[in-house]
């Protein structure tokens, strides 16, 4: 199971900053910014080897489950 952010809206972001650099903001004036989308995976072949069983509630719940 793994919670965190996504990679691509992070990888956005910084490119709307880069952008915003490139064109002629100082790096010093723009806003510290925070990935404000996570996901959560849930892998059922890893838990099911581990012994581990995964509520259903989670699971439905998850941005992706690997079966």
């Amino acid at each position: 199971m793994s919670y965190g952010t996504d990679l691509a809206d992070a990888m956005r972001q910084a490119g709307v900053l880069a952008g915003k650099i490139l064109k002629g903001a100082k790096p010093a004036d723009l806003p510290v910014q925070q990935v404000v989308k996570v996901g959560l995976v849930i892998n059922l072949k890893t838990a099911e080897t581990l012994g581990l069983t995964v509520p259903l509630t989670l699971s439905g719940r998850a941005d992706e489950v690997i079966e």
